[in-house]
């Protein structure tokens, strides 16, 4: 639920700009899980730290409608790429059509696999890391994609409070909880890595390799 807080944070944030807008508004009314997308603040924060972070190569885990794909690339400097990785093929319609027909279009490759097994194909060295793929095997995509990351890049993870779930016992058998704790578990243990969970949405987990 937004709150008013919420409300005033976007009003006085970045806009979201006519194209993304679109593409939220479409996610929602023709996926059903529209609520996986990030939206209007997150992807401002996404811009944001790719602005900041100026990476030369990125990879996504997790595609889902495009909405962050599009957020990364419209950071990037010219000649930067992202490479963004879906499993669910039944997404890649719907993600195709509007990551083609973005301004950023050039900068984006989409995959559509398992990532575990298509990124290290690319055999290449990321600067950002974006996780959001399957909660369930979080750790073994974070593992994934340390060994891909160069030494003082950047993995940022989506959905590490998991709408409060991890704290909540009434969620205590839930795989997809279980994966989310068993992340957080394993990177605050990592001395390879320093992190810090923001409350943005859903959390966001912002670690950098040592």
């Amino acid at each position: 639920m937004i709150t008013h807080l919420e409300d005033y944070i976007a009003q006085f944030s970045e806009p979201e700009g006519e194209y993304l807008h679109r593409l939220w508004r479409e996610i929602n009314l023709k996926t059903t899980h529209g609520h996986m997308a990030s939206g209007h603040l997150q992807g401002r924060l996404l811009y944001m730290l790719t602005r900041m972070i100026r990476p030369t190569n990125v990879l996504e885990l997790g595609t889902f409608g495009g909405y962050s794909a599009i957020c990364i690339a419209q950071g990037l400097d010219d000649g930067a790429h992202l490479w963004t990785i879906e499993k669910n093929d039944e997404m890649e319609d719907f993600a195709r059509k509007w990551i083609d027909g973005s301004d950023v279009s050039e900068k984006i490759t989409l995959i559509i696999g398992d990532a575990l097994k298509e990124a290290p194909k690319l055999n290449t060295m990321f600067d950002l890391v974006f996780l959001d793929s399957d909660k369930r095997t979080y750790v073994e995509a974070y593992e994934m994609a340390m060994s891909c990351l160069r030494s003082g890049g950047f993995i940022v993870a989506d959905n590490t409070l998991w709408d409060g779930h991890v704290t909540d016992i009434a969620y205590e058998r839930d795989k997809q909880t279980n994966g989310i704790k068993a992340f957080n578990e394993h990177v605050a243990q990592d001395s390879r890595t320093e992190q810090v969970i923001l409350p943005l949405r859903d959390g966001l987990t912002i670690i950098r390799k040592k």
